[in-house]
């Protein structure tokens, strides 16, 4: 098994950038208080560096302040000349985004960030995601390529092996789900199915209600 297989079935414990992803890294914790952080000064704020990124429709944003500060979110990477899983990968994120339904922008923040901003620009990421029909609540994102670079390692999309890294044709084809307000993070297989992906981000998702669970993820259509 080589190491990119180590992390993916490690599941966000073997990177040291994983590691360092905050203290509700498995999931939801029920008995965990809100932390008492200062504006500003939340984890995330003192985590993810506050780049300058520009979406796919054109808007330049701060990587924190505007995308991540008190959201639920879920990142993953991916380039449009991608024709490995990528494919796949988005399919399955769209199912997703269909299936969060109207919390998809209003209490869930989707966000693909090109592995290939040099040639990923806006108008072409723009393209992407209507050729995949993407919905609000998802934003395909670009920027300068060392700050693209720097934002993947803190997420932990990356493989100790240098080597293996810089082989963007492998990469890692993960989604890093977490919530900023209460510092809890977790991560998915981008090839799990679109149901499976709604039940981890409901895991961070403390706006998601559970009490009139009946066998069924009661935040998932009928």
């Amino acid at each position: 098994m080589n190491t990119r297989r180590n992390l993916l079935f490690g599941a966000g414990v073997a990177a040291a950038g994983l590691a360092a992803l905050g203290t509700g890294l498995v999931g939801r914790n029920w008995a965990a208080a809100e932390p008492e952080y200062a504006e500003g000064d939340s984890f995330g704020a003192r985590y993810f560096p506050n780049l300058t990124l520009y979406t796919h429709l054109g808007k330049r944003v701060k990587l924190y302040d505007d995308l991540m500060r008190n959201k639920v979110v879920a990142f993953n990477m991916m380039y449009t000349l991608c024709g490995g899983l990528c494919p796949t990968m988005t399919s399955n994120l769209r199912g997703t985004q269909k299936l969060l339904g109207d919390r998809a922008g209003r209490e869930v923040f989707m966000y693909s960030i090109t592995l290939q901003p040099e040639l990923d620009t806006p108008e072409v990421l723009r393209e992407y995601a209507e050729s995949h029909h993407v919905g609000p609540g998802w934003l395909f994102l670009t920027g300068d390529p060392d700050d693209l670079d720097k934002l993947r390692r803190k997420l932990g999309f990356f493989d100790p092996d240098p080597v293996v890294d810089a082989d963007r044709t492998t990469h890692i084809r993960m989604v890093r789900i977490g919530n900023d307000r209460f510092d809890q993070w977790t991560m998915a297989s981008a090839r799990s199915q679109p149901e499976q992906l709604v039940a981890a981000i409901n895991m961070v998702d403390r706006s998601v209600d559970f009490t009139s669970w009946n066998g069924k993820d009661a935040s998932l259509p009928t």
